[in-house]
C-alpha cells in the first residue's frame, strides 16, 4: 500500500520516468508540483491503514510486535539518489550508478523470478509499440479531462501493471501527465498485480512463511484507492489548477 509514495520525484520508479518522458521539467520542479498531492497520498493511506488494523485488533486478532527497523545500505542509497534526482535535469545514469554500488555491497532481496521481469518488459514494449500506430489510448486521454484520465490510469494498471499501463497510454505526449501519474502510482493498491513493487512484497512475504491475503488487501483497496485519488487530485487542483 505504499505506491503513492512514488509520487514526489519523477525517478522514483520507471512507471514516472516514461510518463515524463514529454516533459522538459527538472525533477524539482516535478517534486514542487507534487509535494501536496504526494504528502496527501502518505498521510491518508497512514491514517486509513491505521484505524483499519486497529479495528481489526479491536476484534480479537493478536497484535503482532513491528519488526526492528534497520538503516543501512539500503536507505543511505535512498537518500544519494535523492539527492541526484533533484540536483539534476537526467539523473538516469549517476541513479543507476548508485543502485549498482548498493546492489553489490549487498545482494538485492527477495530474488526476482526472470519470467516476470521478461514477460512485464515485452508486455510494455508491445502494448508501446500499439500505441505509437493506433491512436485510440491518446485520444481517449485528450477527451477525459484530468480526471479522468488518473481513473484510466489506475483501471490499467490494475489490468495490465502499471508499467505496461504508462508505456500505452503516454506513447504519445499525454494532455494531464500529472493526473495520469496519480492513476498509475495510486490504482495499483487494489490489487498486487497493479505493480512491480507489490508483487515483490507478495512474494517476498511468502518467502518468510506468511501467508497474505489477497483478499483482505483488494478490500482494503476498494476503500484506500478512491479515497487516496481524489485527495491526490483535490491537492494537485489547489496547486496547478491547470494541470487538470
Amino acid at each position: 500500500m505504499a505506491n503513492g509514495a512514488s509520487l514526489l520525484l519523477p525517478g522514483s520508479n520507471l512507471t514516472n520516468l516514461i510518463v515524463l518522458a514529454h516533459e522538459p521539467r527538472s525533477g524539482a520542479d516535478f517534486a514542487r508540483a507534487m509535494v501536496f498531492p504526494w504528502l496527501v497520498v502518505v498521510v491518508l493511506t497512514i491514517g486509513f491503514m491505521a484505524l483499519a488494523y486497529r479495528l481489526h485488533h479491536e476484534n480479537g486478532t493478536p497484535k503482532p510486535l513491528p519488526p526492528p527497523l534497520r538503516i543501512g545500505v539500503g536507505a543511505a542509497a535512498t537518500a544519494t539518489a535523492t539527492g541526484l534526482m533533484l540536483a539534476f535535469h537526467n539523473a538516469a545514469l549517476p541513479v543507476l550508478g548508485v543502485g549498482v554500488a548498493a546492489t553489490a555491497v549487498r545482494r538485492l532481496r527477495p530474488k526476482l523470478d526472470l519470467h516476470v521481469l521478461v514477460g512485464l518488459f515485452l508486455l510494455a514494449v508491445a502494448l508501446g509499440t500499439l500505441a505509437r500506430r493506433w491512436h485510440g489510448p491518446a485520444s481517449l486521454l485528450g477527451h477525459l479531462g484530468g480526471i479522468g484520465d488518473s481513473v484510466v490510469g489506475a483501471l490499467a494498471s490494475v489490468l495490465v501493471n502499471n508499467l505496461p499501463a504508462a508505456t500505452l497510454l503516454s506513447a504519445q505526449k499525454p494532455p494531464h501527465p500529472l493526473p495520469l501519474l496519480i492513476g498509475l502510482n495510486v490504482g495499483p493498491n487494489l490489487l498486487f498485480t497493479g505493480s512491480l513493487s507489490a508483487y515483490l512484497w507478495y512474494q517476498a512475504a511468502r518467502a518468510t512463511g506468511a501467508r497474505p491475503s489477497l483478499k483482505h488487501s483488494f478490500a482494503l483497496g476498494l476503500v484506500l484507492v478512491p479515497l487516496t485519488m481524489i485527495g491526490a487530485l483535490v491537492a494537485l487542483a489547489l496547486v496547478d489548477p491547470s494541470a487538470l
